[in-house]
């Protein structure tokens, strides 16, 4: 009898650990998971075998060359080599803007690109959905993600409400707590970075209904001296920038 009590404690106890124990450990596991976890990366909407012949389609958009006129451009402006410029791929059928859903897009309806390392834009292109002069694009910009030193022929706004973005806007490097807004001139080269742990949705508007860009050979963020400025409106310099109006 005594044996068998003995026994009987031994497998309650055991029970009991596993009960009170294991459960506990996999809900604060979840947790943590569920804190660090991001969003899945989306999926670029055109891939190379959607390219018309003597097309280029990479990480989900039209590359074409720089012709002399636009290099001579950029010189005007900056000292940087210009790459490439890119662009929306894809043929389209303007909206007849007669109907709610001519009016209306949910993100996930518009044409996904893949600019750089953890970066993706749900691109509204105005020509594709009805605009004049508007064209908007909502990132995710996983942390650290950041897309190539860029320009744009017209000016852009950067709109953020949660998280921290290092930016570089022609000559200088700086960092901004959301919410915010950045203003970016016409042919200004810039950059931005993730120094968040969590996805960030900038909104990024051009008075354009073209989404275009042209990269640039110059990365900002690499060996970065001393590091990023760590308070909002610190700045540092960066070489081989120049501005002219």
């Amino acid at each position: 009898m005594h044996q068998g009590l003995s026994r009987f404690v031994v497998v309650l106890v055991v029970s009991l650990i596993i009960f009170v124990g294991s459960p506990g450990k996999n809900h604060r596991t979840t947790e943590v998971g569920a804190q660090t976890k991001l969003p899945p990366e989306p999926t670029v909407t055109y891939s190379a075998s959607d390219a018309q012949p003597g097309q280029r389609i990479e990480h989900g958009e039209l590359i074409l060359d720089v012709d002399e006129a636009r290099k001579l451009l950029h010189a005007q402006h900056h000292p940087h080599k210009v790459v490439e410029t890119r662009k929306v791929p894809g043929r389209f059928q303007p909206p007849a803007m007669k109907s709610i859903k001519d009016f209306a897009v949910s993100k996930k309806d518009l044409a996904v690109i893949n600019p750089g390392p953890g970066e993706y834009v749900h691109v509204m292109e105005g020509q594709r959905h009805g605009y004049q002069n508007l064209t908007i694009g909502i990132t995710y910009t996983a942390p650290g993600g950041a897309p190539p030193m860029h320009t744009h022929a017209g000016e852009e706004a950067h709109v953020l409400l949660e998280g921290k973005i290092l930016y570089a806007l022609g000559n200088e490097i700086f960092t901004m707590d959301a919410p915010y807004i950045v203003n970016i001139p016409p042919m200004v080269p810039h950059s931005f970075k993730n120094l968040g742990d969590e996805v960030a949705e900038l909104v990024v508007i051009f008075p354009t209904n073209v989404w275009e860009y042209d990269v640039l050979d110059f990365f900002p963020f690499k060996n970065l001296p001393g590091g990023a400025p760590a308070k909002e409106n610190e700045s540092k310099k960066i070489g081989g920038s120049r501005n002219r109006k």
